[in-house]
């Protein structure tokens, strides 16, 4: 057992010490890792589809800070109380001279049972809609599966709602999860899982493991769903992700019961549809003062009245045809980092990494009060 602990002099008040209480290989690339919290009161609940945020250590030339942040969605059923599973894809070098993934390699390589790690969360959106009643659709690519695995269980003790569980992945040295998910699908009527392998091996066509090969196709999908009005999850690499996400379009599934993880932009999806400004960008404008909280953006020369109507500030600067950078729209990768000239912004969601002095990542937070940004 290594005596490494995660522990470090940049801790926030957000993470918390996990201990690793069992390590169990899946499949030929992914490892799980189940952790308990250290004081048990630092247990928090989660939805089936969220995720935690790792504090994973690096040597200082790799990262200013020591550390690097990385997200891994939790894997296990949501009525495992006191204990977390995240299965992680170690990322090995492309190619020779490439690095290795620095947090994958580092987990797999380096953790052990009895090992201590640092994370905060769980967060995250993309999470299974317990209110619906519509049937369901998981469609998972690779290590994508991780949530769809949690969603899964969550679908198991729902007796009246139907489920499909769609996983692709290259063949069945690769596929993680796999028996776990077969004998879910056992417990009640209404779940169905159907396994495509894109190359599969002679003992994956032996022992037929799988259901089809290649790719998931149009012809797939409709065999598999009926005509009815489903809620569809996605998760995979992006290619997986763009392919799957305009199949669906294409047979006419509507946007909103489209939801989807990736820890990227969401212009992975649609690059042009998504970055349209919603009005076009206009001149600077004089808005009512007084009572009214407004935001200025003075790069682009543009007021606004802040009537409380937009999730944050990020969504604020799009609804007056601005587009700021973003990625994770969580918090997490400082994508949407902006200056802030004057005023000050309250978090709804705590920034992770540490912001310098007049800094804000508009993603994550609401003006407290008249603001001016610069962008």
């Amino acid at each position: 057992m290594n005596a490494f602990t995660a522990r470090d002099t940049v801790a926030r008040s957000g993470f918390r010490d996990l201990r690793v209480v069992s390590k169990v290989r899946e499949s030929t690339i992914i490892t799980s890792f189940h952790m308990e919290p250290v004081n048990p009161r630092d247990w928090r609940d989660f939805e089936p589809g969220q995720f935690l945020v790792f504090k994973i250590p690096v040597p200082q030339a790799a990262g200013e800070k020591g550390y690097v942040l990385r997200n891994y969605s939790v894997s296990c059923s949501p009525a495992s109380k006191g204990r977390y599973r995240i299965s992680v894809k170690r990322e090995a070098a492309a190619a020779p001279g490439l690095p290795d993934g620095i947090s994958s390699c580092f987990l797999h390589d380096r953790i052990d049972v009895g090992d201590v790690l640092q994370a905060e969360g769980p967060r995250g959106d993309f999470v299974l809609d317990r209110t619906s009643n519509r049937p369901v659709v998981l469609l998972s690519g690779g290590v994508g599966l991780t949530p769809m695995v949690s969603m899964l269980y969550a679908l198991a003790s729902m007796p009246d709602r139907r489920a499909v569980f769609i996983h692709a992945c290259e063949n069945g040295d690769v596929h993680a999860l796999r028996d776990e998910v077969t004998g879910l699908v056992t417990t009640r009527p209404g779940l169905t899982a159907h396994y495509c392998y894109r190359f599969p091996s002679e003992r994956d066509k032996a022992e037929q493991r799988f259901h089809s090969e290649g790719m998931i196709s149009r012809d797939v999908l409709q065999g598999l769903l009926p005509i009815d009005d489903y809620d569809f999850y996605l998760c995979g690499p992006p290619p997986f992700m763009q392919a799957i996400y305009a199949m669906l379009r294409e047979l006419g599934v509507p946007k909103y019961r489209i939801a989807y993880e990736f820890f990227g932009p969401a212009t992975v999806l649609e690059p042009d549809a998504m970055r349209i400004p919603s009005v076009p960008a206009q001149p600077a404008r004089v808005e009512p003062v007084g009572e009214a909280t407004t935001v200025e953006f003075r790069k682009s020369g543009l007021t606004a009245v802040w009537d409380g109507s937009a999730a944050s500030l990020l969504d604020f600067a799009e609804n007056q045809g601005l587009l700021p950078e973003f990625s994770c729209r969580a918090g997490i990768c400082g994508t949407c980092k902006s200056r802030l000239i004057l005023g000050d912004v309250t978090y709804f969601e705590e920034p992770l990494d540490e912001l310098g002095a007049g800094e804000v990542l508009l993603c994550c937070s609401k003006p407290r009060g008249s603001v001016v940004l610069d962008i």
